[in-house]
């Protein structure tokens, strides 16, 4: 992944969507913002309990490093969902209250406005940005294991197919940092439900004897079921980057606990 320090934000990006200039994407760190202790720094989510007044703040910062007006970024409150929503110009054309319950309940944002950024928070589970070139749309959706398991990253892409057109072939993918296979454990009725859901074990899990239990890879899992709905591998970029291992760049629940900060990964198309 790339780096560049923005406004005292510090932001990753893929190679493979920085070819494409008419978009901006980016992943943000822990680094650049004005949130204290579990949330230290850039928190830019407002629902896991940190200071109202720092989130603001934070969110000033990434939205001046990106270019837009704060209402144009959108960021949904994720309920480890395949609730999937297009962000349109009825949309925006909404009260900010009725944005908010509009966004309840979302763990996929889709969009095809121009200047307008959709966005998901993490903190283990899989970040996913997606764009389509051809048709000019772009995604951004949360995979934990449970979103993964029920294949969320393939109903968005069938979503952005029903909506817009897109097919498998015109789709660029980045996987974002999350737990990776060495440190995400899970019991077996996680194992059970994604052997019943059809995902090849043998290629997604490690057993590690030592505690007893198997490991997943959720990188690999969502990469999978993408490269069975169409999507070509040179398309998807992964970025490796593991939260509970990198805890001094990225936020981490595991570690943190659940009253913590979040990575927020974003994309959106400009309109010259």
């Amino acid at each position: 992944m790339t780096e560049q320090t923005l406004h005292s934000c510090t932001l990753l990006g893929y190679e493979l969507l920085n070819s494409y200039p008419g978009i901006v994407h980016f992943v943000t760190t822990r680094s650049g913002g004005c949130s204290k202790g579990t949330y230290d720094s850039l928190n830019l989510t407002p629902y896991t309990g940190d200071d109202p007044v720092h989130v603001a703040e934070n969110r000033r910062r990434l939205c001046r490093a990106i270019g837009i007006e704060e209402s144009r970024l959108i960021l949904p409150y994720q309920t480890h969902s395949t609730h999937l929503l297009n962000i349109d110009a009825d949309f925006l054309s909404l009260s900010e209250e009725e944005q908010h319950v509009k966004l309840q309940g979302v763990d996929g944002v889709i969009t095809a406005l121009t200047d307008l950024c959709v966005s998901v928070s993490t903190a283990d589970c899989i970040p996913i940005l997606m764009y389509d070139h051809e048709h000019k749309v772009v995604a951004a959706v949360h995979a934990g294991w449970r979103g993964t398991v029920q294949k969320i990253a393939v109903l968005a892409l069938q979503k952005m197919g029903a909506l817009f057109g897109t097919r498998p072939d015109q789709l660029l993918v980045g996987f974002g940092p999350g737990i990776s296979q060495e440190a995400f454990e899970v019991g077996p009725e996680v194992f059970d439900t994604f052997k019943t859901a059809g995902f090849p074990m043998a290629h997604i899990t490690q057993w590690h004897s030592g505690s007893g239990k198997y490991h997943i890879d959720l990188w690999e899992a969502n990469r999978w079921q993408l490269l069975q709905a169409g999507v070509p591998d040179s398309q998807m970029e992964c970025a490796g980057l593991c939260s509970w291992k990198n805890e001094e760049r990225l936020f981490s629940a595991r570690r943190l606990g659940i009253k913590s900060g979040r990575t927020l990964s974003g994309i959106m198309m400009r309109q010259n």
